[in-house]
């Protein structure tokens, strides 16, 4: 993970405000920056990096010699730069897969950037040449974003809102954070003494309909019809897909491993398509649970039938009952299901930092709601409510599942 962080008309010392970035710094612990912006001395960019992708160029906020007057920092992962690349025929600078973003708002403005983008994202993006900053975040908030946005324009923005909850400001000690609504863009006008005023909030994309850089995917052209060989065929095109782009980082690949169903099919098939772009080292799969739990025990058969280098993680109650209070600082809720189960994957997030070189990790979030996989689904009194479930479910993703997928590992680096 990265962390990101920005402030905009700050009426108190930047170097004082900057304190509250360092409370993020567990989300890139390979470098930090603190940049301000030329021009407005009371607006700056900090940066956490977790270098993934180019390491000697990726330093945030990104800037190119062809827009000196763009600064980005982002958090996320950019699977279509290089399809976009060609399509429009962008001349990068780096190897950064979010440099990508620059060419696109220059090419054809915000809303065309925020929705040719196939990734998960968190953005701030300053235009100083038309006074404009934008924030995005991608359709299901994969990514975290957090803001704070004061009635006479000072403007706050962090992966987590524990960067924004103490900063100073001369109408209030404690401004209101609020986490950044998942699909959308926020425009807004920078004036000269460096405050903001918000101009628009836009829906850029929702999770029924189909994304407008669909238009450029690499995958190939899928059959059509609903008999059952078919649907099977298109499933197995389209999940092999979304692993494939996936494996775009510089730094060592795992894979988080409970047994079940969804993080199995991930495993194998990431085995699999390491094993043809000739990534020669050994898979890393990783398992927790108390001694002799069924997720063990599954996911040590699975490793077995696939051929990883499978690690397990044993803890007790008690260790877990230690741990609920900074995984509850973590995660930033005190919803009891997310809690409850951000215990485990927060242990294994610790075991990988300390124990093993995985840096990018693998997991099957996100279908039991996709696909109503969850036991209560039986009971569904329609399939038409079981659909509206399904869908409720994918919504708030950004507030629970993923939240707590980000969050536990990013506590980690």
């Amino acid at each position: 993970m990265c962390g990101i962080w920005a402030l905009f008309g700050s009426d108190e010392c930047l170097s004082v405000q900057c304190l509250s970035a360092m409370k993020i710094a567990h989300r890139g612990p390979d470098a930090f920056r603190f940049e301000n912006v030329n021009g407005f001395t009371n607006c700056c960019f900090g940066f956490h990096r977790l270098a993934v992708v180019d390491q000697l160029y990726g330093m945030q906020p990104i800037r190119v010699k062809k827009f000196p007057y763009l600064w980005l920092c982002y958090n996320g992962e950019i699977y279509n730069f290089k399809q976009l690349q060609k399509q429009f025929g962008f001349e990068y600078q780096t190897l950064v897969d979010g440099e990508v973003i620059l060419h696109l708002y220059n090419r054809g403005g915000i809303e065309q950037t925020a929705s040719m983008l196939d990734g998960v994202f968190a953005f701030i993006l300053l235009d100083t040449a038309n006074r404009k900053v934008f924030l995005a975040r991608d359709t299901y908030g994969v990514r975290p974003l957090f803001k704070v946005l004061t009635d006479d324009g000072f403007l706050g923005v962090c992966s987590e809102a524990k960067g924004l909850i103490n900063l100073k400001h001369s109408t209030s000690l404690c401004p209101k954070v609020e986490p950044f609504l998942p699909g959308h863009y926020e425009v807004l006008d920078l004036k000269p003494s460096g405050k903001v005023a918000s101009v628009e909030l836009v829906k850029f994309h929702s999770y029924k309909d189909e994304p407008l850089h669909a238009a450029c995917d690499t995958v190939e052209t899928l059959p059509s019809g609903f008999d059952l060989e078919t649907v099977k065929s298109n499933i197995r095109i389209l999940f092999e897909n979304a692993v494939r782009k996936r494996l775009m980082a510089h730094r060592r690949i795992g894979c988080l491993l409970s047994g079940g169903l969804d993080s199995s099919l991930v495993a194998a098939v990431l085995l699999k398509l390491m094993k043809e772009i000739d990534i020669n080292y050994p898979l890393q799969t990783f398992a927790i649970g108390m001694e002799n739990s069924p997720d063990l025990l599954a996911a040590r058969k699975v490793a077995a039938h696939i051929g990883s280098e499978h690690h397990e993680v044993i803890f007790n109650s008690e260790e877990g009952i230690q741990a609920i209070e900074e995984v509850i600082f973590s995660l930033e809720t005190y919803d009891i299901t997310t809690v409850r189960a951000s215990i485990g994957m927060y242990l294994v997030s610790k075991y990988i930092r300390k124990k093993t070189d995985s840096v990018v990790i693998f997991s099957g979030e996100g279908s039991d709601e996709l696909t109503q996989g969850y036991i209560y689904f039986h009971k569904a009194p329609s399939p038409e409510e079981a659909a509206e479930e399904s869908e409720r479910l994918l919504k708030e993703l950004y507030l629970f599942d993923v939240l707590r997928a980000d969050r536990t590992t990013a506590a980690h680096g």
